[in-house]
């Protein structure tokens, strides 16, 4: 028991604060890149990536490991997508961004990636809206 309380405050010391997290949209870069980041790190929760113009965003989730067939729920939609591992013990899928789950994902910033019994909430704060409805435009073809 002394173990797992002493491993659970080594895992909060290296976990940067809430407040150091952010929404950051690289959008002269290739692939564009809008990121949930702590900026200057390697600190990474979600990123959505895109050729310009390609209607297809590859969305990766850090420290989600999952794979298989994935539900992605926004608003009232849903899209079913393959989930496959990424680096870093992340999941990877793509989804195209004409998609109405991704149109609802830019209106409200919520989506909700199910795989199996696993569930992932990705969430946009309002402030940071404008990023991902941009990141969206880039996308678009």
């Amino acid at each position: 028991m002394i173990l797992i309380l002493a491993a659970a405050a080594l895992v909060a010391q290296t976990m940067p604060p809430e407040s150091s997290w952010t929404w950051t949209l690289y959008a002269d870069t290739r692939p564009v890149v809008l990121a949930n980041e702590v900026p200057d790190t390697a600190n990474l929760r979600v990123t959505l990536e895109c050729d310009p113009g390609s209607s297809v965003a590859r969305v990766t989730l850090y420290g989600a490991g999952m794979s298989g067939m994935a539900r992605v729920t926004a608003g009232e939609a849903v899209a079913i997508a393959e989930a496959q591992a990424a680096r870093g013990g992340g999941t990877r899928l793509t989804l195209r961004t004409d998609h109405p789950a991704f149109a609802a994902f830019a209106a409200d910033g919520r989506m909700t990636l199910i795989v199996g019994e696993a569930r992932r909430p990705v969430d946009v704060p309002v402030a940071h809206l404008a990023k991902l409805r941009r990141f969206s435009e880039l996308c678009s073809g």
